[in-house]
């Protein structure tokens, strides 16, 4: 079995008496939202691969009655290329970010080997300091780290404003810049990754493995744009801007639906995000030559991003928007940040072990967020030993399956390039 979440972001609201937005309690019939596909019995795997694909088209296009809660559920009993089975959760938005949605998902699984152990998740090191010296040697950096912190703050929330309001990408082979593409047909596709294999090049280089992921998938898309530009040898160094969404909880794991619903839960239910603006490296001759450049590039990236303050004063002013002009003032500031910049990226944590829905086991998990105002979205779910890579791109416009091998050929040539060159601190480049 392999579940597919698709996050939805279009729909009609409603006001309260008092002019608040507020949710509706109302009956839930299991069987509006419960929903068991036919196919032929005949068809072979890659047929109903394709129709799998198809199908997710037709569904993300297809908006949410308006009379019931925003959630469906769809089962594809047939075997594909992938998986003897399918079950699609369609989720709007609105119900929770990532974290919300997959901590629900996870309520209702259990470790496949053994049920009553929990399950477990990766573990991100903190950096920590090796003696007392270094300590008093960095306490004496304190004031630069300050001013550097305010500048960094200054220039990315600067950007972060420009690029939400008037400074747009260019146009380019993954950024269209049509109005109404949310509302277009996608095509999607995935590709996977060993973590093992990750590991193995993140010890190598010194680097996290966000940055590698990022790494990989910034050259693939430059890949890409390059074989897409093949009579235009300078169109691949267009302008081009990836809006990474973070979650805002500190968090180790995930917590239960019960426990996000407590009032004093420290990462509770619903929409607490932020973003960043990171500009995708261009492929030039050196970088070409060297394609460690991207994964260490994108290291000092969002490095220095994440060393300022911009994430957090961006949460707080699309807080801000919200409580002072409302739900939809927020959701237009959101949306213009999305339009303007050529893809998004999302990342899930996934568990360690692999998960069963009722002595089932999930051979695979993965995400993909439509009906976004962008011609192209990656989400990328780490699970049971695997990063999965997901795409939705903008159909008749960019061919998701020859980004897809992109993205292998991008790993591959990073991974080779790992062993060939003399391991490095990420510090020096």
């Amino acid at each position: 079995m392999e579940p597919v979440m698709l996050l939805a972001t279009v729909i009609d609201m409603i006001t309260g008496s008092n002019g608040i937005w507020k949710w509706k309690r109302v009956h839930v019939t299991l069987e509006d939202h419960f929903h068991i596909v036919e196919m032929s019995p005949s068809s072979s795997p890659s047929e109903n691969s394709e129709f799998l694909r198809d199908y997710l088209t037709r569904l993300a296009l297809a908006p949410f009655p308006k009379n019931r809660p925003l959630w469906e559920i769809h089962a594809i009993r047939y075997p594909t290329t992938e998986a003897t089975a399918t079950l699609i959760f369609k989720l709007h938005h609105s119900l929770g970010d990532g974290y919300s949605l997959m901590g629900a998902l996870l309520s209702c699984l259990q470790r496949a080997d053994d049920p009553s152990l929990p399950l477990t998740f990766p573990y991100v090191d903190k950096p920590k300091s090796s003696s007392g010296t270094k300590c008093k040697l960095k306490s004496l950096g304190v004031v630069p780290k300050m001013f550097s912190l305010m500048l960094n703050t200054m220039r990315d929330f600067s950007v972060s404003l420009l690029k939400s309001t008037c400074l747009e990408d260019d146009l380019s082979p993954i950024h269209s810049g049509d109005d109404g593409v949310e509302f277009r047909p996608f095509v999607s596709a995935t590709t996977g990754f060993s973590m093992e294999a990750i590991k193995q090049v993140k010890s190598r280089l010194h680097v996290t493995i966000n940055d590698i992921i990022c790494g990989m998938v910034f050259l693939g898309i430059r890949l890409y744009m390059q074989k897409q530009y093949c009579s235009e040898p300078t169109g691949d160094c267009a302008r081009t801007t990836a809006l990474v969404l973070l979650n805002t909880r500190s968090l180790r794991a995930y917590k239960t639906v019960q426990e996000m619903a407590q009032p004093a839960c420290k990462s509770p239910w619903g929409n607490r995000f932020s973003f960043l603006h990171v500009s995708v490296p261009k492929l030039t001759d050196s970088t070409a030559v060297n394609p460690l450049k991207f994964v260490y590039l994108a290291h000092k990236l969002i490095k220095r991003k994440r060393s300022s303050l911009a994430v957090y004063l961006t949460g707080h002013l699309l807080h801000l928007v919200r409580k002072l002009r409302g739900p939809e003032a927020a959701a237009r500031y959101m949306h213009n940040s999305i339009k303007n910049t050529s893809i998004s990226i999302t990342n899930l944590m996934g568990p360690n072990e692999q998960m069963a829905l009722c002595q089932h086991p999930i051979k695979g998990l993965y995400s993909m967020t439509v009906g976004v105002p962008q011609s192209l979205a990656v989400s990328i779910v780490t699970y049971n030993g695997r990063a999965r890579i997901g795409i939705a791109a903008e159909k008749g416009f960019i061919d998701s399956q020859k980004l897809a091998l992109c993205i292998d050929d991008a790993f591959m040539m990073i991974s080779q390039a790992t062993f060939i060159s003399p391991a490095i601190s990420s510090d020096n480049n």
